[in-house]
This record gives structure tokens, sequence and C-alpha cells, in this order.
């Protein structure tokens, strides 16, 4: 007998990480355990692409800061940088206000309601960031996530011949050396397909696969993305389109940011915005609230209209009242009298 893939009861908020759910880039403790010129890095990675360009050459800007990481690597200048330390350096990153509380606390919103917990819902939180994943797994707030999406690197690649030769242990040194997953602007929007479809839950399911909307794990109506400016209009725009919200937040300390999310909400690409303060009597804190319980309140009313229309009711016996059944010969006899004709 045919049956649906998914029950489609989780609701999803995924999350952008830099800007938004802290208020610096995640690689400041990395460029501090080195010594390394933030503002230098990064202005010099803001112009890789043009002195590329007069020397012949295409950089993808997307991939622009991760080769110029490997470079300092290479250099000499972030001697023996490794996963593992770029997971240490995750555990320094300062979160803002509420975090990394209110993923858990989140969590609780979908169990306030006797018909919530009846349905059994869940709340899963994602980051889908262009920073480093081993960054954000080495956080204070990995615990909290179901899956994070970012860019990686690769520690020791495979050498030429590498398919004839046995397996070699992992003794050797790991450093980073090559990249593995690049997340830009752009693909951010697979890893909300991915979301959608269940990809991430079930590896049978490719991503490009043809899946009917009943059939998809987390509906983008069940989704809410939240952001912190220009960079993810691509993301807001395909959740809103699918009927998701999309929440944008702004450092409270400047005025700039403020009014991009405030443009940002003129223009339709977002449904609301608040400052980047989660603790519970913030007004971030309060939106999410409210509209993740309306996410709940449709998830419980959609699933019970279908019981009610699947679900045939079951004949029963007629138990009447004598006063019932007395009516009800007294109906049978009079329409047994003959009629008599009228012709008024």
């Amino acid at each position: 007998m045919a049956t649906t893939l998914f029950t489609q009861n989780i609701i999803a908020c995924i999350w952008d990480f830099d800007k938004t759910l802290i208020p610096e880039y995640m690689q400041s403790p990395l460029f501090r355990r080195y010594g390394v010129d933030e503002a230098t890095f990064w202005n010099e990675t803001n112009n890789l692409v043009g002195h590329y360009k007069k020397r012949g050459y295409h950089l993808s800007p997307e991939i622009a800061y991760l080769n110029h990481l490997l470079t300092y690597v290479l250099a000499g200048k972030m001697p023996k940088l490794s996963n593992k330390i770029l997971r240490e350096c995750g555990a320094e990153i300062k979160f803002y206000p509420g975090l990394p509380d209110f993923f858990r606390v989140a969590q609780g919103y979908v169990t306030e309601k006797e018909a919530y917990r009846k349905h059994d819902i869940r709340l899963e939180h994602y980051i889908v960031s262009t920073g480093l994943a081993e960054m954000v797994r080495g956080s204070a707030i990995a615990p909290f996530v179901d899956n994070i999406w970012g860019c990686e690197f690769v520690e020791n690649p495979l050498q030429p011949g590498f398919l004839q030769q046995p397996d070699f242990g992992l003794d050797a040194e790991a450093l980073i050396a090559q990249i593995g997953l690049v997340i830009d602007n752009t693909t951010k929007t697979r890893a909300l397909f991915e979301i959608n479809k269940g990809t991430n839950k079930n590896p049978a399911i490719d991503v490009n696969a043809s899946v009917a909307p009943e059939d998809r794990r987390v509906p983008f109506q069940n989704m809410i993305y939240i952001a912190d400016g220009p960079s993810d209009v691509p993301s807001f725009s395909v959740t809103k389109k699918g009927g998701g919200k999309a929440y944008g937040v702004y450092n409270p300390a400047r005025a700039d940011e403020f009014a991009q999310n405030d443009r940002l909400r003129a223009a339709g690409r977002i449904d609301h915005y608040g400052p980047a303060d989660y603790r519970a009597d913030s007004s971030t804190a309060q939106w999410l609230r409210l509209h993740i319980h309306s996410i709940c309140d449709r998830i419980v009313a959609d699933r019970e209209s279908a019981v009610a229309a699947r679900a045939a009711k079951p004949p029963r016996h007629l138990n009447l009242t004598p006063e019932e059944e007395a009516a009800a010969r007294a109906a049978a006899e009079a329409a047994k009298a003959p009629k008599q004709q009228s012709f008024l």
C-alpha cells in the first residue's frame, strides 16, 4: 500500500551564522591565535579577484578567502593549521545575548500546547553558512543544531596512485591542504532544498529528484529563515516563495544595519526584522515564538482536517428514547392514512 515518505510534522529554523548569531566574523579567533591582522587579511581577500584578473586569471569570489587561508598556511603565517585547530578556535566564538540557550528554549515552543504534543510536532535548527563548518562544530551552539552546512577543508590529500595502494594509517600530521566544500550565498539555497526533501536525513533521496509536495520532509511553509542582510536574499526568496517566513536581524549598535533590514522589509524580501538579541523578552525571541506557534497551529489543523476527510464514520446502533419511538410510529401511521384531495 502506498504511503507518504514523511509525516511533515517538523518545523525548521534555518540560521545564517556570521552577524546573525555572532557579532563578528567566526574566523576572528583563528586570526587571534596566529597573530594575523584581521583587517589586512580581509582587505587582501577583497582585492584578490581584481589582482588575479590583471594577471589573466579568473577567480571565483566565493572561494577567494578559502584560497587565501591556504596561502597563509603555505606561507607559514598559519603553520600546522588543521581541522582540529579550527574546532578549538570555534570554542572561542562569542554569541549574541540569549545564545545558545535560545535554541533549546525554542525547541520547547512546540510542546507548549497539548495539541502540539498530540501530533508530535518537533523543531530542528540548521546552520547554513559561508563560514567554516569545523569552527561551527567546535562552537557552543553545535549541540543544539541538527545539521551544519559550511565550507570545509581536506587534510592530507590522497596522492596519485592511491587506488592501487593499500589503505594507510592516519598517523601523518593532519594539515589542511585543499578545499573540500564551498557554500556561497547562492548554493545556500541547495541546503534549503536538502532540508525540504529530507536528503539530509535519507541519502537515498537525491536533492535533484522530483519529490511530490506531500512527500517532502519539511515543507517550505514549515520553515523560518533567519539572517542578517542582502547576501541572504536568495535564501529569503526561496523560503518566502514556498510559503515560509523570512526574518532579518541587525546589531543593535549599528544604525546602518537597522536601515538595511528596513529596506529589505520595504522591498518585500523579509517578513519582519529585529535586533540580534535572543533573550526571552526581546522582540526577536517573541516574534519567533509567535510564528513557530502559528506554524504549529496550521500543522494541527491540516492533520486533523486530513483525518476528518479520510476516515469515514463507522455505522452505529440507533437507540431511540420512548418519546422518539412514539413520534416515529405516529409519523409512519400518518403516512399510511388516505389523503383528502383539495381544490383550494
